[in-house]
């Protein structure tokens, strides 16, 4: 249990703080313009387009925090720092701090989200299409480095045909394939995403076994045929309603005896562990008209309802890594 003495409480009420600070020198591209250079505040400012006054003082709080170094006037960002903060570095983590932006602007109205039951208005088209782009960069970024071991603990064997459901720009698509050189996949995702997929999927050797399908799979049939379908990070987003139809969809995608395995966040039966999936319900509440996250006796509710047999929990959630199996009659 953390802890709950005065000074503990005031600094998670603050902890917002440092939090801003971070993300709005990510809306500004700051740790690029600093990656490899030491500049002033005034040249920051001028390079960005920002207020002196307020580049300065945003500058002096970075490098309070350990996200800057600040010599003789001038600042300059840490390789190790710019490694992750820079949109130019290959290790960057910049569209998942992004997508945090963008959450902000939604758990900025968690107050009322919670008094009322509305979730936070959509934005606006071209915020929208901003926003879909910082998502689907902050999965992969998240994905890239854990869908080999998914897929390990997945064990696809045999499996010859991989339909990825609401594949985003192919992470997963692309660690399956890369794993067994003999299996072909469909990604499923809205025509925005799947061209994102095909451009991300084109530098890889893998894009000649993928076939690219658009549509909507609250309204629209997935492919056939496929005998290992995933479903990576889409039930969270859904009322249980919602994921019984999906399920069905997926049902009848697979050939009889195809495997369902689905990742997300699996719940303790309280709802309460692991942490970090009951603080992404809370994004759910500001984001969606029904999601949440679920526990396993939930999820396998909704799967049986759908026609599912032979369901199980494959592995513990941690970070969003459970995984839960079902099968289609045979």
């Amino acid at each position: 249990m953390p802890a709950t003495t005065p000074d503990a409480i005031l600094d998670l009420a603050r902890a917002f703080m440092e939090s801003r600070v971070l993300l709005t020198a990510v809306d500004l591209d700051v740790f690029t313009a600093l990656a490899g250079r030491t500049m002033t505040a005034g040249e920051v400012a001028a390079a960005l387009g920002t207020d002196v006054r307020g580049t300065t003082t945003l500058l002096d709080a970075l490098a309070a925090i350990g996200l800057l170094a600040k010599d003789d006037g001038s600042f300059s960002c840490p390789p190790g720092a710019a490694a992750v903060l820079s949109r130019e570095s290959p290790a960057s983590a910049v569209p998942m701090l992004a997508h945090s932006a963008a959450l902000w602007r939604r758990w900025s109205a968690l107050t009322d989200v919670v008094r009322h039951g509305t979730p936070v208005q959509p934005p606006e088209p071209e915020r929208r299409e901003r926003d879909r782009e910082a998502f689907i960069g902050a999965m992969h970024t998240v994905g890239a480095r854990m869908a080999a071991e998914v897929v390990a603990a997945v064990g696809p064997g045999d499996a010859a045909r991989l339909l990825d459901v609401g594949g985003a720009s192919g992470t997963y698509t692309q660690a399956f394939l890369e794993a067994c050189p003999a299996m072909r996949a469909t990604l499923f995702d809205l025509p925005p995403v799947v061209e994102i997929a095909r451009r991300r999927l084109g530098s890889t050797g893998v894009i000649d076994r993928v076939a690219f399908v658009a549509g909507d799979f609250y309204r629209d049939e997935l492919p056939r045929g496929h005998d290992l379908a995933l479903l990576s990070a889409i039930i969270h987003q859904n009322g249980p309603e919602q994921n019984v139809e999906l399920f069905r969809k997926i049902r009848r995608a697979l050939a009889p005896g195809g495997r369902l395995v689905i990742r997300d966040h699996v719940m303790s039966p309280d709802h309460t562990r692991p942490a970090r999936g009951a603080i992404f319900a809370v994004n759910m509440l500001v984001g969606t008209q029904g999601g949440g996250t679920y526990s396993f006796a939930e999820i396998r509710g909704d799967l049986e309802s759908a026609g599912f047999t032979a369901i199980r929990l494959l592995q513990a959630d941690e970070r969003m890594t459970g995984l839960v199996e079902a099968f289609t009659p045979v």
